[in-house]
């Protein structure tokens, strides 16, 4: 025996609608984004020459950016500003995140972490990580002695 049921379309639109209803009723404050840590999406790319990491930073001052690279680990961290949020400005949904940031890359063996550069335009920074010259084996001939 199959049961049959019957065929609602319009149960669909009003399931959406009760769900979009919803959205709008909660309060900024019950958002699961949180304020205090987020983290930068990186582009990681390779080339003869260099590795370049590109770190979408929107809002955030190039003051408020910080770039170490120290024991084989390159670290990006900082803090975007966070603007005080008051229920009179009627907020429905907060997701942009503020605070602060840390990302941590681990540098190869041929980075030349002396030369490395920082640049931040458009909401970006770019770092490029020149390669260092790889040395070639140095070729010893073996005499025959006699």
């Amino acid at each position: 025996f199959m049961a049959i049921q019957r065929y609602r379309p319009y149960s669909l639109l009003d399931n959406l609608q009760r769900e979009m209803s919803t959205l709008f009723q909660s309060p900024a404050a019950e958002t699961n984004f949180s304020e205090e840590d987020w983290t930068p999406a990186v582009d990681i790319q390779e080339n003869a020459e260099s590795f370049i990491i590109h770190a979408d930073l929107p809002g955030v001052k190039a003051a408020d950016i910080e770039v170490t690279a120290e024991n084989g680990l390159l670290t990006i961290k900082g803090v975007r500003d966070s603007k005080k949020i008051e229920e009179k400005d009627n907020y429905k949904r907060i997701e942009r995140f503020s605070g602060s940031f840390m990302r941590r890359f681990t540098l190869p063996e041929t980075a030349d972490v002396d030369n490395i550069n920082a640049a931040s335009r458009d909401g970006v920074l770019e770092l490029t990580i020149p390669k260092m010259p790889q040395l070639q084996p140095k070729r010893i001939e073996v005499n025959v002695q006699q």
